[in-house]
Formats: C-alpha cells, sequence, structure tokens
C-alpha cells in the first residue's frame, strides 16, 4: 500500500503539524482519531487492514489529520475563552492548509468525505456542518455533537459556530446550506451497549435537530451488544462505506 508521512508548519497554530496518507488515489477521505489521539491511530488499530480492499482498489485515499485536543475540548481544567479560540485556530489549519494539500496530492478535485469516531466523530460532523461546500459526506460514528461537556457550558460565537447542535438549531430555514445539506450524504451511527449511553444520547439530540430543520441524514442506531469501541467501529466503517463511495 502506498503511504506517505508528511511534518509541515502552520501558520495557523505556529507549529509543525503531522499528517499520514494511506492509498494511491480516489475518494479523499479526510480521518480523525479518537479524543486525544494521533494521526497514526487509525493504522495502529487496524483499520487499515478492515479498508485494505478499498484502498488497493483506488477507492478511496485516507488523510489522517492530527489533533491539538488534550489543548482544547479535553482540557477541562482550561480557560474555556483560550481553549475555544485554539480550537479554532485548528479548524483553520484545517481547511485552510491540510484541505489544500489533500487536494494537491490527491488531484481529483472531489469534494471530501470526512469521518471519525467518539471524539473524531464530533471533528468529522463539525467540520461537515460548517463546510458542506467542501465536504460532500460524513460518516460519524459514536459522536457527541454539542460541546456543553467540553467547555462546560461556556458559550461564546466561537463556540457557537463549533456546535452542530446549537449552530444547526440557529440556523434560518432559508439558509442556503439546508439545501447543501440535502445535497450531500450524512450518516450518523451509535450503538446502544457497553460505554455508548452519553453517545447514544448526544446522537439522538443532534438527530432532533437535524429533523427539526428537514435535514436529511441516515441516523442508525445499533443493538444493545454494539459497544464503543473499535471492533464495532470497523464493521460499521465497512456496512456504511458502499452508500458513500460504492463498492470496492
Amino acid at each position: 500500500m502506498h503511504t506517505e508521512y508528511h511534518k509541515e508548519y502552520s501558520r495557523h497554530l505556529g507549529r509543525d503539524m503531522e499528517f499520514k496518507v494511506y492509498g494511491h488515489g480516489g475518494k479523499p477521505v479526510l480521518v480523525f482519531p479518537c479524543q486525544n489521539g494521533r494521526f497514526f491511530d487509525w493504522e495502529g488499530f487496524g483499520m487499515l487492514d478492515t479498508l485494505q480492499d478499498y484502498l488497493d482498489a483506488g477507492r478511496i485515499q485516507l488523510f489522517t489529520a492530527d489533533t491539538i485536543d488534550a489543548q482544547t475540548v479535553s482540557f477541562r481544567e482550561g480557560d474555556p475563552y483560550q481553549r475555544i479560540r485554539l480550537h479554532e485556530a485548528w479548524y483553520r489549519y484545517l481547511t485552510e492548509e491540510l484541505l489544500p494539500r489533500i487536494h494537491e496530492i490527491n488531484g481529483t478535485g472531489d469534494a471530501l468525505l470526512s469521518t471519525g469516531f467518539s471524539m473524531g466523530a464530533y471533528h468529522a460532523a463539525n467540520v461537515f456542518f460548517r463546510r458542506p461546500d467542501l465536504f460532500d459526506s460524513v460518516i460519524a460514528l459514536s459522536g457527541i455533537y454539542d460541546t456543553q461537556d467540553m467547555y462546560g457550558g461556556y458559550m461564546d460565537e466561537v463556540v457557537y459556530a463549533n456546535d452542530p447542535c446549537a449552530s444547526l438549531s440557529g440556523m434560518p430555514e432559508d439558509h442556503p446550506y439546508i439545501s447543501m445539506f440535502n445535497a450531500r450524504k450524512i450518516i450518523l451511527c451509535v450503538g446502544q451497549g457497553a460505554w455508548e449511553e452519553p453517545l447514544l444520547a448526544g446522537t439522538r439530540r443532534l438527530d432532533a435537530v437535524l429533523k427539526q430543520k428537514g435535514i436529511r441524514a441516515w441516523v442508525d442506531y445499533w443493538g444493545y451488544d454494539v459497544s464503543h469501541d473499535w471492533p464495532w467501529w470497523k464493521k460499521q466503517i465497512r456496512y456504511f462505506l458502499p452508500f458513500v463511495v460504492g463498492q470496492p
């Protein structure tokens, strides 16, 4: 399998940021790790083996982003004002620095699929709902899609922009993004087993907001045996990916 490692300076963050590329071509997929995770986690947890036929066939090309979660969404003892502004700088890095590099490397010109599990699902959904002009699909598994727990109830305009439940709830019904969302593929999934209870509640909150706004999404609730863990995420990504990119 073709693999590339990149370490490049981010002007928005004032530091080097790392990412990896897996596969020789196909639809570009922006991958977010789980909470406090790293850009190499999908490789370490065997997700490349799960998707090897898609990668070998050139159906998808994975771009695994790094996070700064430990300084932002996870740093609950820190000042929320400073934390969310650092998170926003990371978002600017993603959309204004990493995405152009993805298109340069990928070369197809296709809009991106964003995906992730747990906190990665939040990140994937957040960038998708903020920029549906850049992403045409999202597969978010076992996520929470509001910032209540991340920032202890603190809210300002930057938190609002990064809170899908809040920002979508406040979106006017004639906002052009509504029709854009309905031309995209939105897939949310969560289990109802071990360690999924808060994620189940979070998914239901976003599901209700989407229905209220008339935004079509496939929100799938899996069984009581489905836990918050990699073996189930591997099964889920295999199940949902064909609906976005077809069979390998």
